[in-house]
């Protein structure tokens, strides 16, 4: 709702390797005009700004930095690991190195988040994988071979559909252990892109709860009561 009222501002950080869908499922999330055949650029890093509807009453604003993708041993800059309240870490399925990456990530955010509860997020963008076969580019096996013959592009998918099942379920597994919220979304869909911002604004932003010892309340104004008259 437009009338809803702003209230808090979160500082959230997206990052993961390089070419997985960053900056594409930003653009769609905010401004919902990103296609197939929209021209994205590297990023090397950028700001957009989310007001998100929680059901609460009110909007609480997240501040999104979309960071450089990382690559072999290039860990991400020491001040976003110092500003943070949240990460979001994204990942190709279909790259087994951009899920590997995650875990260096996943262990400089609790080197320096000291005493400091750090809310983490894992995303599987899917759209990546349609892209790079629709494409023309030639999908890997497991190993890191290259898959050939036009004549076997049926065998291809099958390999490349069991490659990103096999990644999705190691990401569950990751996840489950470390404790961290794994979500499943395509950049190209923008409704998909939804339930994991607004519960990252939740989590963030927990409801005040109300004491539930109403009668302690009522002790109390009457003593109040009591010692002014």
């Amino acid at each position: 709702m437009l009338t809803s009222k702003i209230t808090k501002i979160g500082k959230v950080v997206l990052c993961g390797g390089k070419g997985v869908g960053k900056t594409a499922m930003l653009e769609q999330l905010i401004y919902g005009h990103v296609t197939i055949d929209s021209e994205l650029h590297s990023t090397i890093e950028d700001t957009y700004v989310a007001s998100v509807d929680t059901g609460k009453g009110s909007r609480d604003m997240l501040r999104i930095y979309d960071t450089a993708g990382l690559q072999g041993n290039v860990q991400l800059p020491r001040h976003y690991l110092l500003f943070a309240d949240a990460f979001v870490l994204l990942y190709d399925p279909s790259d087994p190195a951009s899920l590997d990456l995650l875990a260096g990530i996943k262990s400089d955010i609790d080197k320096y988040k000291e005493k400091k509860e750090m809310i983490i997020i894992v995303i599987a963008n899917m759209h990546s994988r349609q892209s790079r076969l629709s494409g023309g580019a030639v999908p890997h096996s497991p190993n890191g071979n290259q898959y050939h013959s036009s004549s076997a592009s049926n065998g291809n998918q099958i390999s490349n559909n069991d490659l990103i099942e096999s990644n999705l379920n190691r990401a569950n597994n990751w996840c489950a252990r470390e404790r961290i919220k794994h979500y499943t979304v395509n950049a190209m869909e923008r409704a998909s892109l939804y339930e994991p911002f607004i519960q990252l604004a939740i989590r963030l932003y927990p409801t005040q709860t109300k004491s539930s010892f109403p009668q302690l309340r009522q002790l109390t104004q009457k003593t109040s009561k009591v010692d002014n008259s």
